[in-house]
């Protein structure tokens, strides 16, 4: 019975290096649009992956079936969610790396987003994930999409300025 276990625990450990090897980069790279922290200081998206890996290995083998990338990204979407509305983005402001585009989106603006178009969620998927309506997800999808493409515009240049009232 022992010998058993131990067989079936490093069958275990075996299958989920082989899951995390193929799955890790991709997941953190999504944590990371999340956040909208620079790629080489994202200690938020680490942790969010961390915890997303631990609970997939923690339902390992209970999942009969089931994809385990899609179980990451659910964890890792909804921990993020969790954390984002419960502190009103107050935190989730604060590291944001200035130059992402994405940091300009409110964080349910970004999850969205990330889920419909860097991940590829069916927008009723990602509705039944967060627990809003696909007309929600939609007119929020769109909405930080024309954010994106076409951001608020600045005051003019001091410069430009002073030209024009010269002319």
């Amino acid at each position: 019975m022992r010998q058993r276990q131990v067989v079936q625990g490093a069958r275990r450990a075996r299958e989920f290096e082989a899951f995390v090897a193929g799955a890790a980069g991709r997941l953190l790279h999504a944590a990371t649009l999340l956040t909208a922290e620079a790629p080489d200081d994202n200690p938020r998206a680490r942790r969010l992956l961390t915890l997303a890996l631990a609970h997939t290995y923690a339902g390992w083998d209970r999942m009969r079936g089931e994809d385990p990338y899609d179980r990451a990204r659910q964890h890792l979407a909804l921990r993020f969610a969790h954390g984002a509305w419960r502190r009103h983005g107050v935190l989730l402001r604060g590291r944001t790396h200035p130059d992402s585009p994405l940091a300009r989106l409110a964080p349910q603006e970004r999850l969205i987003l990330v889920l419909r178009l860097y991940e590829g969620v069916a927008e009723e998927q990602a509705a039944a994930l967060l627990g809003l309506p696909a007309e929600r997800v939609h007119t929020i999808c769109d909405r930080a999409t024309a954010t994106l493409l076409h951001p608020p515009r600045g005051p003019a240049p001091a410069v430009v300025k002073a030209k024009v009232a010269a002319s």
